[in-house]
């Protein structure tokens, strides 16, 4: 499952493809842990408030902490890998359950995310894009945790889904292993998906693999500089 992608970098492009207004991008280079920006509805949108917008872009944590974590387990959520969430687990999930049957729904801005390659017997960092030249919009989830101290959290996940059948996915992760994929939405789908319209098993869907490039990088390996 992804644990490295590219943050869309240019507060234009953020306004052109996902309609949210442009922020300050902390990182592009994202890995787990990293803060990241994602786009959600605000929660004063059904206010009939006619300045607020339609959707914002936020910073949060990338990986996940539950609403409902207690102080007691708070160092313990924090270590956790929640960056990817199974599309099949996430509503029974202690982690993921609170957003997902809030509908706590977010899109994730990415040029292009990384998976390796095991083919060759050793793990080679591949870089998907979209074949248009567009970014990615990939389907996430998002929660709002308060540390002990009191801070506010906000933090963010990406949905997976099956990939052993894909034409492209099927090749990447270790031999043997289950293949997964991110939710990679269409353009139209954005804000049904945020909005919560429609049945949720319509947006979990495999991105076409002819509309994707998968290209390896000149590193052959698959790092997180934090571990």
């Amino acid at each position: 499952m992804c644990s490295h992608y590219t943050a869309l970098k240019k507060a234009e492009q953020m306004e052109k493809y996902f309609r949210a207004r442009g922020i300050p991008i902390p990182k592009s280079d994202m890995w787990p842990r990293y803060p990241g920006v994602f786009v959600r509805r605000p929660a004063e949108w059904e206010s009939g408030d006619e300045a607020v917008p339609e959707r914002e872009a936020v910073i949060g944590r990338w990986g996940l902490i539950s609403a409902a974590t207690r102080a007691e387990n708070a160092a313990k959520a924090q270590k956790l890998s929640t960056f990817n969430v199974r599309s099949e687990s996430a509503a029974k999930s202690f982690t993921f359950g609170n957003a997902w049957r809030r509908a706590q729904h977010c899109i994730i801005p990415a040029e292009a995310v990384f998976e390796p390659d095991w083919r060759s017997g050793k793990a080679v960092a591949t870089r998907f894009t979209r074949a248009d030249g567009a970014p990615m919009g990939i389907a996430g989830l998002w929660d709002k945790w308060r540390s002990p101290t009191g801070e506010w959290v906000e933090s963010y996940t990406m949905l997976t889904i099956n990939a052993d059948q894909h034409p492209l996915f099927k090749h990447y992760h270790r031999p043997g292993d289950e293949k997964r994929m991110v939710v990679i939405l269409p353009d139209g789908a954005y804000g049904d998906w945020l909005t919560g319209a429609g049945d949720i098993r319509d947006f979990l869907q495999p991105y076409p693999a002819d509309q994707l490039v998968a290209e390896p990088v000149v590193k052959t390996a698959v790092a997180n500089p934090e571990e």
